[in-house]
């Protein structure tokens, strides 16, 4: 393999029903960033049915490219057809580095590619960036069941492939300036059925009243502390008067105490609201790379010393079933 030959940033662009997940934009976001420094350019790579629409929302979140793979046996996701159609291109247009989303598709298609085109791959970053001399990717996630950050560069083989989970990074703000058809090339594929070892018969839909937490501007998030599913009230109450919503950390949902959709850190979702209320939280390092990149932190925790303490910017010492119930009285005596 001679890696001089591979050259620029790609993005897999993972879409759902003709419509894009956000995780792929917030990856453009990034891969913009860092093909500037390389000097090359960001191309997403698009897979499935009656793609125009969502090839215009690539270029106008920052990709200079998109490669689009049009085809009926896309429509749906299969790890055959979405594997083969990718690592073909890869072997025949050779990027030096490759995104994919974290999601419950990337995370199959992800280790997929890596080991048909016999690279590596690091999952779950919460960092990138290139080395200044090498010009290689850094790849930081956490490692020793998050204990301590790595740094993981892949030296040898390429593309160097990384798997994001969604919120860690921001998309760019839209700029339809950059929409051009003349940047969509329509790639014709090698795929027939007999490829595709799994077939969709059926899509079923299940309806959940679910909350995004990922999306939220307000999170009151309860730890530990808070000590029972009860006092997750008190919580919610406070979220309500914020206009915003409860969350949780690891050791909350463990108890079940609440849904493991509500869950912030490494195991859960990255959240980046402009408010976020730990109450009862200690601030594990897995909790933190969850979160620390939220607007403001208030931290509300009977120890000083917590690691949550360190990182909010306003922290509270007190007993949460204290300093909750005075912080609505006075939210509700300024609103009204």
């Amino acid at each position: 393999m001679n890696i001089a030959d591979y050259k620029g940033v790609w993005v897999f662009a993972e879409q759902r029903d003709g419509k894009l997940q956000k995780v792929s934009l917030e990856l453009l976001g990034k891969g913009k960033e860092i093909a500037k420094k390389l000097g090359v350019e960001l191309t997403a790579v698009l897979l499935g049915y009656n793609t125009d629409k969502m090839s215009e929302e690539l270029l106008a979140h920052g990709a200079d490219k998109v490669l689009a793979a049009d085809s009926k046996l896309l429509e749906h996701f299969t790890t055959d057809a979405y594997a083969k159609v990718i690592c073909d291109l890869v072997n025949e247009r050779k990027p030096e580095i490759l995104f994919v989303g974290a999601t419950f598709i990337g995370r199959d298609l992800g280790p997929r590619m890596a080991a048909r085109l016999s690279t590596g791959l690091t999952a779950d970053c919460t960092a990138l960036d290139t080395d200044s001399e090498t010009k290689n990717l850094l790849a930081t996630r956490p490692a020793f069941g998050g204990n301590l950050m790595a740094t993981i560069e892949c030296a040898e083989r390429r593309p160097q492939m990384a798997t994001v989970r969604p919120g860690v990074f921001e998309k760019l703000p839209e700029d339809k300036a950059n929409v051009s058809s003349s940047k969509i090339e329509k790639i014709s594929i090698d795929l027939k059925e007999d490829d595709i070892r799994t077939k969709v018969l059926n899509v079923v839909k299940l309806a959940k009243d679910t909350v995004d937490i990922g999306e939220a501007k307000v999170l009151v998030a309860g730890g530990r502390g808070v000590g029972s599913k009860e006092n997750f009230a008190k919580l919610q109450e406070l979220a309500d008067v914020l206009g915003g919503t409860i969350a949780a950390s690891r050791a909350a949902i463990e108890k079940e105490w609440v849904d493991k959709d509500l869950q912030v850190g490494q195991t859960g979702k990255t959240v980046r609201p402009q408010l976020y209320i730990a109450c009862g939280i200690s601030g594990a390092i897995q909790h933190l790379a969850g979160m620390q990149d939220s607007d403001y932190i208030i931290a509300i925790n009977k120890d000083a010393e917590a690691p949550i303490m360190k990182v909010a910017d306003l922290a509270i010492v007190g007993d949460l079933n204290k300093v909750i119930p005075e912080l609505i009285a006075q939210i509700k005596a300024a609103n009204n």
